[in-house]
C-alpha cells in the first residue's frame, strides 16, 4: 500500500484536473475524512505512543511512517501528526475510530508526560499527483521539491503562500498536503490558478 493510500477518497471529482491538456499532467483531490491526533512527547513517549497507535513515531527529521491504514508524520523534535483511515466512509466510523485510538495511546501513557489532541475536524487533505505536481506546489510554496532535495518519504510543516500547511512526498509524483480547514478554499483556489 502507497502512503498516500491513507488518504484516498473514491468517487470524488478532482479539484484540479490538468490531465487531459498539454503540458504536465496534475491532478487534485480532497482526500478522506481521517482520526487526527497532534502528539507531543520525548522519545520514551514517542515509542511507547507509536506501539499503542501501530505505525511507530520517527524520530529524525522530515520522516513519515506508513503502516496499512496508520502513518505517524514528524513535525518537530518532539512533535507528530498521527493519521488513521477509518474502514467505513460514515462520521461515526471516524469518531469512534478516533476515541478508540486516543483511548489505546492514553492508556499505554499512563504517568508519561505527553500530549495528546484530537483534531480531526481541524484538517483536511489535498493529494496533487502527476508530472506536474511538484511544479503546481512550486506556485506558493518555496521549497525546493525535486526529489534529490525532499525525497519520496520525506514530511515538512511549511506555508503554503500565507496558509500553514504539512507536506508530505508519498511518491515520486505525489503530494499529500494537510491545512486547516479554515484554509482549505484559500489553498483550493491558488491550486486551481495556478494549474
Amino acid at each position: 500500500m502507497s502512503d498516500n493510500a491513507i488518504h484516498v477518497s473514491a468517487g470524488d471529482a478532482p479539484l484540479v484536473d490538468r490531465s487531459a491538456e498539454g503540458g504536465k499532467p496534475v491532478t487534485v483531490r480532497r482526500g478522506m475524512a481521517l482520526a487526527r491526533l497532534a502528539f507531543r512527547g520525548d522519545a520514551v513517549a514517542a515509542g511507547k505512543a507509536g506501539a499503542a497507535f501501530g505505525a511507530s513515531l520517527p524520530l529524525h527529521p522530515l520522516a513519515a511512517n506508513c503502516v496499512g491504514d496508520r502513518a505517524a508524520l514528524w513535525l518537530g523534535p518532539d512533535e507528530w501528526l498521527l493519521l488513521a483511515r477509518p474502514e467505513g466512509s460514515e462520521p461515526a466510523n471516524l469518531d469512534a475510530l478516533a476515541r478508540e485510538t486516543f483511548a489505546g495511546i492514553e492508556a499505554a501513557l499512563e504517568g508519561v508526560t505527553h500530549s495528546l489532541v484530537d483534531v480531526s475536524e481541524r484538517n483536511v487533505s489535498l493529494m496533487i499527483e502527476g508530472a506536474g505536481a511538484a511544479d503546481l506546489l512550486n506556485a506558493n510554496v518555496f521549497l525546493d521539491l525535486s526529489l534529490e532535495a525532499f525525497p519520496v518519504g520525506h514530511v515538512t510543516r511549511t506555508l503554503f503562500s500565507k496558509a500553514e500547511i504539512v507536506l508530505w512526498r508519498t511518491g515520486e509524483e505525489s503530494f499529500v498536503l494537510e491545512c486547516w480547514a479554515s484554509f482549505a478554499p484559500y489553498v483550493e483556489g491558488h491550486l486551481a490558478e495556478a494549474a
